[in-house]
């Protein structure tokens, strides 16, 4: 007790919350390697399997309306197929991050990884010509886990799928980084631009590879997938080390 007659609580010793631990499924080298094997399912799905692209659904989108104006409803189931593949892969990879919870062994993206690695081995299987439009529906889906489940890289939005938005990001980046003079935002936007840059180089991949090997050419996005899986048993640490999760 105080000589003021107050009582004096003791003191609680102050707690330092623990750090969240990080995971390198927010790095920019799984970035790179997402972005490189969806612009390698892009140029698999227009070369190898009708001359559509699966991985964003705008076109889709519009072309599912053109065919409704015009009364040719039959073609337009077609294009509906890819854009309910998309959702239901959402909610599939939903589900994954809910079911999973917290892994000892493996983290719920690496699950994610390891669906979109095995759908796309069941499609290496099926022949040229046959069920494309299923072909390129699955294809949809796996895309749609994949974008699903990699949202940032270094806490900017990104996807590994489409580049629309990351050239925005990348341009909006380069303004910030001219005008306001920071050498963070210019670090960011050639960040974007390099993930732009590795959808290209895996498109580029992807031509030769469908010319060569045809409808199994996708085994090697399935490649760049298990690089993925593999990579994300690095776990980071705070001083920018690395060890095994």
């Amino acid at each position: 007790m105080r000589r003021d007659g107050q009582n004096t609580l003791p003191q609680k010793k102050t707690e330092t919350a623990p750090k969240k631990a990080r995971q390198l499924s927010d790095s920019y080298r799984v970035g790179a390697l997402l972005a490189a094997a969806g612009g390698y399912l892009d140029v698999y799905t227009y070369i190898c399997r009708g001359g559509v692209f699966a991985n964003a659904q705008t076109g889709n989108i519009v072309l599912l309306g053109i065919n409704i104006a015009k009364g040719d409803f039959s073609r337009a189931l077609v294009y509906s197929l890819p854009i309910a593949a998309f959702a239901v892969g959402v909610l599939v990879t939903e589900f994954i991050r809910y079911a999973a919870g917290r892994r000892t062994w493996f983290h719920w993206r690496q699950i994610a990884v390891a669906f979109e690695f095995l759908v796309l081995c069941i499609i290496s299987l099926v022949p040229a010509g046959v069920a494309n439009n299923v072909v390129n529906a699955a294809v949809a889906f796996v895309c749609s886990v994949q974008v699903d489940s990699f949202r940032e890289f270094h806490g900017h939005a990104y996807t590994t799928t489409m580049c629309t938005g990351n050239l925005r990001s990348a341009s909006d980046r380069l303004f910030a980084a001219v005008v306001g003079r920071d050498a963070g935002a210019l670090v960011t936007s050639l960040e974007y631009f390099g993930i732009i840059a590795f959808f290209i180089i895996g498109a580029i991949v992807g031509m030769f590879a469908a010319n060569e090997f045809g409808v199994r050419s996708v085994l090697g996005a399935c490649a760049l997938l298990l690089a993925v899986f593999i990579l994300m048993f690095i776990r980071p640490t705070e001083d920018g080390e690395k060890k095994e999760a």
